[in-house]
């Protein structure tokens, strides 16, 4: 008698279809999570930016000057990091972030004009999964995250 042994052509089908609805399901969660992390990054540096400018505010009764410049390559963030650590020694967002930061003085969140102010922003740095992203912080503790 013979004895047959290994999978039939519809058994694998069969767990191919199976494992091909676990992956639909579990990339986009994980690709959510990774958006989710990346933006926690960029909250996280805008409080810090926040409680730097208001230590330095206390320290010297202005808020900084405006650092960085409007983008979101990977060199201007770069570039904007040194910029605000030259005004702001202690702004250490890490290396390789997703976010390139900047800060504009005596601006609001909402652009209006307001001495002494500062408003800082994040935007996601192009390639990354948060390209696009903009987030900010003002004087006021008014932010949009």
């Amino acid at each position: 008698m013979k004895k047959n042994n290994g999978f039939t052509l519809s058994e694998l089908i069969i767990v191919l279809a199976i494992i091909g609805i676990l992956a639909a399901i579990a990339i986009p969660a994980y690709v959510g999570q990774q958006r989710n992390a990346s933006r926690a990054e960029a909250y996280t540096n805008l409080e810090a930016l926040r409680l730097l400018e208001e230590q330095f505010f206390s320290e010297n009764a202005a808020y900084t000057v405006s650092a960085g410049a409007a983008g979101s390559a990977a060199a201007i963030r770069d570039a904007n990091i040194a910029a605000i650590q030259a005004v702001i020694p202690g702004f250490q967002p890490g290396a390789g972030t997703n976010f390139a930061y900047r800060i504009v003085a005596n601006q609001d969140i909402n652009g209006v004009a307001q001495t002494p102010c500062f408003h800082a922003i994040a935007t996601g740095v192009d390639g990354m999964r948060v390209a696009g992203d903009t987030f900010n912080i003002d004087c006021n503790n008014n932010k949009n995250f």
